[in-house]
């Protein structure tokens, strides 16, 4: 699969990224997928209240409109989150949008919220309602919306008996205004009244994890702010991070640098993973973190997990690597355990916390 993987980049390496994102999704849902094997029980993890096979997830921002999370459990995830769905639908920004750091194996983009909104996702989830796997559905707000609050409520209520967890994006550089909810005061009011929806709906349904994913990007004055109104509100956890709108002094790419949007893949990995020890130490262990942002190893999944992460997600790794990267990050996550003699990943969060806030990062104050 690696090799094909390659020749099949190399063939695509000059046609525009959506396009090719778009015959990926095309491929996951028509071509006929084998499940892989089943996980070393090592792997499992148990968090927010639900039981993972191994601790890889499918980032937000792949399957935008919950077209492929089976195909992609079948590829070797621990779980799958879709979206960022918004109520209505909305074409986003102006193309072209996504761009591709080739040297530098990262990915800028400002596609800004394009979905075709809750009715369709809906009626996909709802056909796969009976199948196994954990879906995680990650909801947004209309760029027009004039109460982008009611707009996360909506997204909760809408999918409150088909997801397995909620994630609050409250973090997309894409959407004007959006990352200012992490605000104080404005987090404050769209969590109370998000894990209200939330409760409200566990009359019908299972009660349904709430995590809050939050940029990069944050000050650590305003990291203290976001953490302490998530602990106040009773969220499940924390994703740290979505893309940055820094661009590292050290990237290859000196013209597509300057494209605006938000930065992914592996120039993301440094400051990501020291936003997630810093948000670590400050949770305190009240609940578990996902650490997002450059995983493209076992290596780095790992960093991740020693960083404070009971979970770990990945997204742009998938372009560079293939769908064979899954299998060999799980693999080296285990050889990792076995070395250290670990029966479960658990003893190796947060170890390295304190390591990471050591991690000089230019600009962060």
């Amino acid at each position: 699969m690696s090799l094909l993987y390659r020749l099949a980049f190399r063939a695509f390496r000059n046609v525009d990224t959506e396009t090719a994102h778009g015959f990926a999704i095309a491929a996951l849902k028509h071509l006929p997928i084998p499940a892989t094997n089943l996980d070393d029980p090592r792997l499992a993890v148990h968090a927010f209240g639900i039981d993972f096979p191994n601790p890889l997830g499918l980032a937000a921002g792949f399957d935008k409109n919950a077209e492929v999370p089976d195909a992609a459990l079948r590829l070797g995830f621990g779980f799958a989150e879709v979206g960022t769905l918004t109520p209505l639908a909305q074409a986003g920004n102006p193309k072209p949008r996504v761009f591709r750091l080739i040297e530098d194996e990262g990915v800028i983009n400002r596609l800004g919220f394009n979905n075709e909104g809750h009715a369709a996702a809906l009626g996909r989830l709802k056909a796969r309602a009976t199948r196994a796997g954990i879906v995680g559905v990650n909801v947004g707000a209309n760029k027009e919306s004039k109460d982008r609050v009611s707009d996360y409520v909506a997204g909760i209520r809408a999918f409150a008996d088909l997801a397995t967890y909620f994630t609050i994006n409250v973090s997309s550089p894409n959407t004007p205004g959006l990352r200012d909810l992490q605000s104080e005061a404005a987090l404050d009011d769209l969590l109370a009244w998000s894990i209200h929806e939330r409760d409200e709906a566990t009359r019908t349904t299972s009660r349904k994890p709430v995590l809050l994913k939050i940029a990069p990007d944050l000050a650590l004055n305003a990291l203290d702010d976001v953490v302490k109104v998530a602990r106040k509100r009773g969220v499940d956890g924390i994703i740290v991070s979505n893309t940055t709108i820094r661009r590292p002094s050290a990237l290859k790419e000196k013209s597509l640098r300057l494209e605006t949007g938000g930065l992914s893949g592996k120039p993301l990995f440094p400051l990501s993973t020291r936003m997630l020890a810093e948000t670590y130490l400050r949770v305190e262990r009240q609940f578990p973190l996902v650490g997002v942002g450059g995983v493209d190893s076992a290596r780095a999944a790992f960093s991740k997990i020693e960083a404070g992460a009971s979970l770990v997600q990945l997204y742009s790794g998938l372009v560079y690597h293939g769908p064979g990267l899954i299998g060999l990050i799980k693999k080296g996550l285990v050889e990792r355990m076995k070395k250290e003699g670990l029966s479960s990943l658990s003893s190796a969060v947060g170890r390295a916390a304190e390591d990471w806030l050591q991690w000089p990062i230019e600009g962060l104050s």
